[in-house]
């Protein structure tokens, strides 16, 4: 029986075996894939049963960080477009809830679900003049959209919605009430988000954006409609990372300009690079790694931490240069030759 093609992520094909593979959503995964998902969906659910209450916190907020880092790898990673501005987009998402539950008192369900819309919309229309910049050019405009968005939170017009330089307060719902709840909700949320990215990059919507990325110019000859596919990708790519700003702002229960400033822009690029460039599950690792390593950093030196952070990125890069999932996939690879 002839193979079956895939599209990995990276964009490179590779041959899976029918009788080695099972479906998801009518996409094909092999053996080893689904052995690796179900041992992290077993560690998931465990280790919160098994560690204290700061530190299932910890872990809520990597998982919130992985999902905006799957968004930003499906601009970036998957289509090829350079964003340095992703902190706007998590910023509208937490204010977007904030807002809807300070002010208007609505459900925090239906605030996630505004928030996500909002953002999407907000990244396609970003997205329309973007297209006439590639490259630095794309990145300096979204560089300056990473730093005029706390500027505005705190303007005098918009005070009597932000809140101004105190911020907001928000209460989470009371099924969202302590560290274990929200921790599983999170959980749910991020292989939401895992599906829902993998059926997109391996669908024919995602062909094309990874055809834009590798040859545009062929791909524009294919017939693939560059315009509108960077543009749509551009506001998904805001949907997922709005979806989570507004569920940083349940876990920290409050939202303020300067929680969302350019930093934050460069610490989800870190864990797209540290997680891999186009891997899905590597934003899982990326997000664990800028949450905790700069914790670390502090650990072992107060007055250096920001050096010793610079140390252990430069050596993740060393030891990773396409981050964890190609270390991973070296690692499987090498496994394989040695049992065969």
């Amino acid at each position: 029986m002839s193979s079956i093609e895939m599209i990995t992520p990276a964009g490179a094909p590779r041959d899976v075996n029918p009788s080695e593979a099972y479906s998801l959503f009518g996409m094909k995964i092999s053996t080893l894939n689904k052995l690796g998902i179900l041992v992290f969906v077993i560690v998931a659910l465990i280790v919160p049963l098994v560690v204290e209450s700061y530190t299932i916190f910890q872990f809520t907020r990597a998982g919130i960080l992985a999902i905006a880092i799957v968004g930003l790898n499906l601009l970036t990673g998957i289509n090829g477009q350079f964003s340095l501005g992703h902190s706007a987009f998590f910023a509208l998402g937490a204010y977007v809830t904030a807002i809807m539950i300070d002010q208007w008192e609505v459900a925090y369900i239906g605030t996630l679900v505004v928030s996500g819309v909002i953002c999407f919309i907000a990244g396609f229309l970003f997205g329309l003049p973007a297209l006439r910049l590639e490259g630095l050019y794309l990145a300096l405009a979204t560089f300056a959209l990473a730093i005029a968005t706390p500027q505005l939170l705190k303007y005098d017009l918009f005070e009597h919605w932000t809140g101004g330089v105190q911020g907001l307060d928000v209460f989470p719902p009371d099924w969202l009430d302590g560290d274990l709840n929200l921790y599983y909700f999170v959980f749910v949320m991020l292989m939401i988000a895992f599906a829902t990215s993998y059926c997109l990059v391996h669908s024919r919507t995602g062909r094309a954006m990874i055809a834009l990325r590798d040859n545009p110019l062929s791909a524009q000859t294919m017939g693939v409609n560059a315009p509108l596919y960077k543009s749509v990708t551009f506001g998904v790519s805001a949907l997922f990372t709005g979806v989570a700003g507004s569920l940083d702002a349940i876990a920290i229960q409050y939202v303020a300009p300067d929680s969302f400033t350019f930093a934050l822009a460069i610490s989800l690029l870190v864990g797209l690079v540290i997680g891999g460039m186009g891997s899905i599950p590597g934003a899982l690792f990326g997000g664990i790694f800028i949450l905790f390593i700069p914790n670390l950093a502090e650990e072992v030196s107060k007055g250096l931490s920001w050096a010793v952070y610079g140390a252990f990125l430069i050596l993740a890069v060393y030891v990773m240069p396409t981050g964890s999932a190609g270390l991973m996939r070296m690692a499987i690879g090498r496994f394989k030759k040695r049992i065969e």
